[in-house]
């Protein structure tokens, strides 16, 4: 997919990544030009690949805590993890992917970028359980929370939260995971809409804690 195809930056997106804005330009650029054909996006993409990708994940940039250890499942072309390791240097990102090519991707462009805050780790979510303890765990459009919960809840420490991109239907998916939130001690459960004013479409973020405090 040639370079021209891809879609204008929207005048939003230095206002979002602030001084990380030419890292996040030069991956743009990269994933337009090549993330076809690696399979990485879809050939309608590149046209609203700001928009529809990595803006939706950049704004999630402010809920990250300074300095939290942070766990992406599913990040697949770098979406949102890679694209939050861009905005937010001040944090530490695992990046959990379970196909290779992805990971070579992801390894390469963490690389190429000087990213000095991020692992990319191939596997899926359940596998790194009791592995490790993050502060935060992020996903976008892996699966619905009744099944996203008990993949991820298991990497947080107590106290830790929960920041899932989702669609238009997260309050049906908030119903039909009742019982599974129960049974994992999700607590503090919220839908927030980020973007307004800043983003065509705002951005709803299924956002919660696990355990009994913090």
């Amino acid at each position: 997919m040639s370079e021209t195809q891809l879609e204008v930056e929207p005048t939003a997106a230095a206002e979002i990544a602030g001084d990380r804005i030419e890292v996040l330009r030069d991956f743009a650029r990269d994933l337009g030009a090549r993330g076809e054909e690696l399979g990485l996006i879809g050939p309608l993409e590149p046209p609203r690949l700001w928009t529809r990708h990595l803006l939706n994940s950049a704004i999630l940039a402010p809920l990250v805590t300074a300095g939290a250890k942070v766990a992406d499942i599913g990040t697949g072309g770098g979406m949102p993890g890679l694209v939050l390791a861009i905005v937010r240097p001040d944090a530490e990102f695992r990046l959990i992917e379970p196909m290779e090519r992805r990971c070579n991707w992801l390894n390469e462009q963490v690389e190429r970028l000087q990213l000095d805050n991020v692992e990319v780790l191939r596997g899926r979510a359940e596998e790194y359980h009791g592995a490790f303890e993050v502060d935060q765990v992020t996903a976008r459009a892996v699966t619905a929370l009744r099944k996203l919960v008990p993949l991820t809840a298991p990497l947080l420490r107590d106290g830790g939260e929960m920041l899932f991109l989702k669609g238009t239907s997260v309050q049906s998916e908030i119903d039909a995971a009742e019982k599974v939130l129960r049974k994992h001690r999700v607590r503090e459960v919220a839908v927030e809409e980020l973007g307004a004013g800043q983003l065509a479409e705002t951005t709803r973020v299924f956002r919660a804690k696990i355990g009994t405090h913090g």
